[in-house]
């Protein structure tokens, strides 16, 4: 497998990619990830040239996700995206956590799942299978491409029960009474994501205290506890259920093998999480379990966290119930930088609105433009600056602000006139190419219902007359059915609204 880029260029040399212009190796390796293992910046080389297998931290399905938890989300979708923009096949799994995740993410505290069954006064199996469809649904509300498979925890207990037995079996586990924990003390690297020292991870500070643990930083493979609703039989004992971190190393194993090339979630997974998947999955089979770990930083909302407390934990029901169409909150999300905090109010979602609504402008203006097959070729520069420029933001480290910015160039100049012929024809096409990333702009096919379109002619008819009140009264009827009308030099526009 090819881990460097001396090692990717020379594997493509020597196979059919072999093929490629020297422009297309370099588009190939020119993608800057920044990798939380390393605090820096790397050029993506996956493990084997032309596939790369992505793990992404799925939702606890104790609840509707809310905005922040579809930003961490959706900067997976995005980066995916990029990558097969690139020319990689991606394999993706973003996992379903349907047990095991206790509410203080460590070994203390209630499972999430059974807290929100006793709250519903339901079965935490109909808690798990609500949320899941919710997740799902919106998800493909904001345009997500699906994953290869969505797996749930509950469906993979032989999995993780086969990972704890051999860890036990090599001395890197230690049960007590039912219950396994990890050794720490047994993985010397126990920290090297997160930064974390063992010896700092004193007794009442991060880890809670467990009399039946060697170590306070010791965490549960596997629990065992007679009163729990979601339960198993195991080698410990028939009253057993996953430790959380467990669930995602054995997922990964199971659907994409026991390398990743990118493992992704939120800030919060770092530790203990992701430290603890890298630990459990790297005594088990002794290789590096991910080669680049990637993080997307909070969603603020007015300036501070959200706060169930303050009103302000916002799912996409709540966006869509103020009239938003869910692209917006989709852009909202996307538009700033994945390593950098982002701020949410209701003026940023109209700002998005706006945003969205010029780019929609945008493709129809191109596409009216590429119609006109006499027209000279007029700007084609203003095309490939727009695409270099989109490029290299995209590829550092998916700089959106950045690649924005080369679409807001390209739309300047259409706007004044400078691009025509075959340009707009490849302009068009170049700004289809950015919705494959971003996945919001509505394209038009330049044709209207039958009965809008003999509106918009009797308006026309009626304008001609001077008949400004059947003029206006058209326009109005026409703007209230979602079909904005503007006139120009060239006659009237039409634009959905």
């Amino acid at each position: 497998m090819a881990q460097t880029c001396s090692e990717y260029l020379n594997f493509i040399l020597t196979s059919s990619f072999g093929r490629l212009s020297p422009q297309s190796l370099a588009h190939i390796l020119t993608f800057r990830l920044y990798n939380t293992f390393t605090n820096q910046k790397e050029v993506f080389v996956p493990l084997t040239p032309g596939i790369v297998r992505m793990y992404n931290c799925g939702p606890t399905v104790y609840g509707r996700p809310h905005i922040g938890n579809l930003r961490s989300f959706l900067f997976a979708d995005v980066l995916r995206r990029w990558l097969e923009y690139k020319g990689f096949d991606v394999k993706q799994v973003m996992n379903i956590t349907d047990v095991g995740h206790l509410v203080d993410d460590a070994d203390e505290g209630e499972d999430k799942m059974l807290a929100q069954a006793a709250k519903e006064k339901i079965d935490p199996w109909a808690v798990a299978e609500r949320y899941m469809k919710e997740f799902l649904s919106d998800l493909g509300a904001l345009n997500f491409l699906p994953a290869m498979i969505y797996p749930r925890a509950t469906d993979h207990i032989p999995e993780m029960l086969e990972m704890v037995q051999g860890l036990v079996a090599t001395g890197y586990a230690y049960e007590v009474d039912g219950d396994v924990y990890f050794d720490v003390s047994k993985f010397p690297a126990y920290g090297k994501l997160s930064g974390n020292r063992v010896e700092d991870l004193v007794a009442g500070s991060r880890i809670a205290v467990r009399e039946e643990k060697r170590n306070p930083a010791d965490f549960a493979l596997w629990k065992s506890d007679e009163k729990h609703l979601m339960k198993w039989d195991s080698p410990y004992g028939p009253d057993g259920f996953p430790g959380w971190h467990i669930e995602c190393s054995a997922m990964a194993r199971k659907h994409l093998g026991e390398q990743l090339d990118i493992h992704t979630g939120g800030e919060d997974n770092v530790f203990p999480h992701h430290e603890c998947e890298i630990a459990q999955s790297e005594a088990f089979h002794g290789k590096q379990f991910a080669k680049f770990w990637a993080h997307a930083k909070f969603l603020q909302v007015d300036g501070g966290k959200m706060s169930k407390s303050l009103g302000n934990v916002y799912v996409l029901d709540d966006i869509t119930d103020r009239g938003f169409e869910p692209r917006v909150l989709r852009y909202t999300l996307l538009r700033g930088h994945y390593r950098q905090p982002l701020n949410f109010t209701w003026d940023i979602l109209e700002e998005s609105r706006a945003s969205i609504e010029n780019w929609d402008r945008l493709a129809q203006d191109l596409g009216r433009l590429s119609e006109d097959v006499e027209a000279a070729p007029l700007g084609m520069e203003h095309v490939e600056r727009a695409r270099k420029e989109f490029e290299e933001g995209m590829d550092d480290d998916l700089m959106v602000p950045r690649a924005l910015g080369a679409m807001g160039t390209l739309r300047g100049a259409v706007g004044r006139g400078e691009v025509a012929g075959e340009a707009a024809r490849e302009a068009l096409n170049f700004v289809k190419s950015v919705d494959s990333i971003l996945g919001v702009i509505r394209f038009e096919d330049g044709s209207l219902e039958a009965s809008i379109q003999s509106r918009i002619d009797a308006r026309t008819q009626a304008r001609s007359a001077k008949d400004w009140a059947e003029s206006d009264r058209i326009r109005d009827e026409l703007l209230a059915e979602g079909i904005a009308l503007e006139d120009g030099p060239d006659g009237v526009i039409w634009r959905r609204v």
